[in-house]
């Protein structure tokens, strides 16, 4: 038997009176989240719900995400998140493709319609038979159910937790990810970061991402740590929380560091902070190297870089922290997982040049839930394909290229976005930047830089194109340059390139 709700379980044996959560004023320990996750358990038992079944969840960070998420696996049942801008027709579609027997949704607020769009989703979708909703009313739901659960008997190979990819190519596909998966994957971030008798994790990457969801909430519930949550990133947010609970673990991605890297330091005691701070871990999109090096100047810790997918639970290379970091790179594979890089027709590319990656491990996912010509495609021998274009040097790290669909060809030659990005980061009146290629009648595609500048900056396209030419190659700098004061991101703060092109 294996089950990933082992790791609120163990927790609430060992550490009951601990605060498991923290959002706002409210404060539960782990006897009180295991509890709550029993009545969930029981809640769906009596609807007929159990082993092989999937349940749907669309929160943001509040404390009923990780009661629900542990209730449904207790019966068995598969986890099946959201990303919580989805709209009804979005919803409708992953409540039928994932065949959800139950969804559990958020209300919402302002600005966040979850309640209407999710109530349109599943009443377009008659296959699902349950409806939650996550309001202020939710306690009285569970109120009558016990508080104990014999947790279902389930095999490492069953399906523990369907993420859905971002489906830029063709229709969202649901990633089949396995008890031993999740498990094996929450255990290696503790190889990786080590653990302490008490972490305090600020939580602002959403819990329905993998990487949150397997760094941060298995991860820490496996190692009794306080998850301080909040539910959208927000630098002063974010800083008043790791002041206040004086928080030593935060993951993030490169635009939350490049937020808190723009901290004013007569707000906060950034000494305080940085006191109690002993790990950064970046991932899910490239770090540019000048926002790692104002971070460790700010707060002392040096951000490590991880790489990883969905499809791969998602962590499979870091920075690790007994080894010499290298700014820029992804890293070594971790523990129990190998990596190649190969060509179009799964051949190994000659040693030095770039090739996609391939991921090989514990970590690698069942497949695409319904979909076996897709899971043929992606994985072969137990290699998963990422689409990621990657190079690795001779001490065995490995940089990300690019995007294999973010790759810019112009005129023939290939223009990698990342590379151009991390010049550009290093001029001094440039904030942030994404890099796209757009449409051009003679050269294919051209390369366009959306800039955001920083305050009080007067630089122009003019100016900032003719400093790019003189620091790239001819064929990459940027010939298009378009100021904006935010650039459009995903719920988990990626920034979200097909909205530019």
């Amino acid at each position: 038997m294996l089950n990933l709700a082992l790791m609120l379980e163990e927790s609430a044996i060992t550490r009951p009176d601990r605060d498991a959560v923290v959002a706002g004023d409210t404060r539960l320990s782990y006897a009180e989240v295991n509890a709550a996750a029993n009545q969930v358990a029981n809640l769906l038992t009596a609807q007929g719900i159990g082993r092989g079944d999937k349940v749907a969840l669309a929160s943001v960070n509040i404390p009923a995400f990780p009661i629900v998420y542990y209730g449904i696996l207790k019966t068995g049942a598969a986890v099946v998140p959201f990303n919580v801008l989805l709209k009804g027709r979005e919803i409708a579609y992953h409540l039928s493709d994932s065949g959800a027997k139950a969804f559990f949704c958020f209300a919402g607020g302002p600005g966040l319609p979850l309640a209407e769009e999710g109530r349109a989703g599943y009443d377009a979708t008659p296959s699902c038979e349950q409806f939650f909703l996550i309001d202020e009313s939710f306690s009285d739901v569970l109120s009558g159910q016990p508080t104990t659960f014999e947790t279902a008997v389930t095999d490492p190979s069953d399906t523990a937790v369907i993420l859905y990819t971002s489906g830029t190519t063709g229709t969202p596909k649901g990633a089949e990810l396995t008890h031993s998966n999740m498990v094996l994957n929450a255990l290696t971030c503790h190889r990786l970061f080590g653990t302490r008798e008490h972490d305090v994790h600020l939580v602002t990457l959403p819990l329905f991402h993998s990487f949150g969801q397997t760094v941060q909430l298995n991860a820490g519930f496996g190692a009794a740590a306080t998850l301080v949550l909040l539910p959208r990133f927000d630098a002063a947010a974010a800083l008043n929380l790791m002041q206040r609970e004086h928080v030593t673990f935060f993951a993030g991605v490169p635009t939350m560091y490049w937020g808190l890297a723009g901290a004013d330091p007569a707000e906060f005691d950034l000494g305080e902070i940085a006191s109690t701070l002993r790990m950064a871990v970046s991932g899910g999109a490239a770090l540019p190297v000048e926002i790692l090096e104002q971070v460790h100047k700010i707060y002392g810790v040096r951000i490590r870089e991880g790489y990883g997918l969905s499809e791969t639970s998602p962590l499979a290379t870091f920075n690790h922290p007994e080894r010499e970091p290298k700014p820029g790179s992804i890293g070594q594979p971790v523990w129990g997982v190998d990596l190649k890089l190969v060509g179009k027709d799964w051949e190994e590319v000659p040693e030095g040049d770039a090739g996609e990656i391939a991921v090989r491990g514990h970590n690698v996912m069942k497949g695409y839930l319904g979909r076996p010509e897709a899971t043929a495609a992606a994985i072969r021998d137990g290699w998963f394909r990422t689409g990621d274009i990657g190079t690795r040097d001779a001490d065995g790290y490995y940089d990300i290229v690019d995007r294999a669909k973010d790759m810019i060809v112009r005129g023939g030659f290939n223009v990698y976005p990342r590379e151009l990005e991390e010049v550009l980061m290093t001029h001094p009146a440039v904030s942030l930047v994404a890099v796209v290629g757009v449409p051009h009648d003679s050269h294919g595609e051209e390369v366009k830089a959306y800039v955001i500048r920083q305050p009080g900056a007067t630089l122009t396209e003019a100016e900032l194109v003719a400093w790019a030419k003189e620091n790239m190659a001819g064929y990459k700098y940027p010939r298009l340059v378009e100021f904006r004061d935010e650039l459009p991101m995903t719920a988990t703060g990626k920034i979200l390139k097909r909205d530019l092109r």
